[in-house]
């Protein structure tokens, strides 16, 4: 990223957009979440200064590290929890994350409600059927929605990691996920990374979860392939 100056990083931004309004979706209404993760505090600051005000990371450490950057550099950007969580992260976190969009099941969604009362969440599914992917099992999510509920969390919808591989193999969790979250009412759907957003666009996605396709792809982790347009 200190190679990657802000023309270059807009353009990319510009890119993301088009790619999303070509799947079917608004670029002003599908939320592009800018995943930071294993990137140093300067690629967060850089983010923030193309007026991107979303910004994920997957480690509490480096969330903890990278906010209170931002936050002396005036930046008002809204962090969101996007890795598996062990409980005993959580009460470092809680002052800092605006959304935990991985609570997959209740122990978790206690803790943050104890540390953060009425916190935002999502209730990560895994449609995939891939045990390496966090969420609960679909079937599961109305009662673990449900549960959060009543632990006085703000539950505004659910999130997913779409199926390894080609990006049109995906199709199917997401739109999965869609009905879901449509039988839940539940608005937010947050699925879709930079391999295959354009697919998760197109089955419903209000959010995207975008790193690579802004940043680069991270030292020593090779791209996803995108789905074919």
């Amino acid at each position: 990223m200190s190679t990657l100056d802000q023309a270059t990083l807009l353009a990319r931004v510009e890119r993301v957009r088009d790619r999303i309004a070509a799947a079917g979706g608004d670029p002003d209404r599908v939320v592009l979440l800018a995943v930071t993760k294993g990137f140093g505090p300067e690629v967060a600051r850089a983010a923030a200064e193309a007026g991107l005000v979303d910004l994920g990371e997957n480690y509490a450490q480096e969330l903890v590290a990278k906010a209170p950057v931002l936050a002396e550099a005036g930046h008002a950007v809204r962090w969101h929890a996007i890795g598996r969580l062990q409980r005993n992260k959580v009460r470092a976190l809680a002052p800092i994350v605006h959304l935990w969009q991985t609570v997959d099941r209740v122990e978790l969604g206690a803790e943050i409600a104890r540390r953060a009362p009425g916190a935002r969440v999502l209730a990560q599914v895994n449609v995939s059927d891939e045990p390496q992917k966090g969420g609960c099992d679909p079937a599961e999510a109305p009662r673990l929605v449900g549960e959060l509920g009543e632990l006085g969390l703000d539950v505004q919808g659910l999130m997913t990691v779409g199926r390894t591989g080609d990006p049109r193999a995906a199709a199917e969790g997401f739109a999965r996920l869609r009905r879901l979250a449509d039988d839940l009412d539940l608005p937010v759907r947050s699925m879709g990374m930079s391999g295959d957003l354009d697919v998760a666009v197109a089955e419903g996605a209000t959010m995207v979860r975008v790193g690579a396709a802004l940043f680069g792809p991270r030292p020593g982790v090779p791209e996803r392939p995108r789905a074919p347009r």
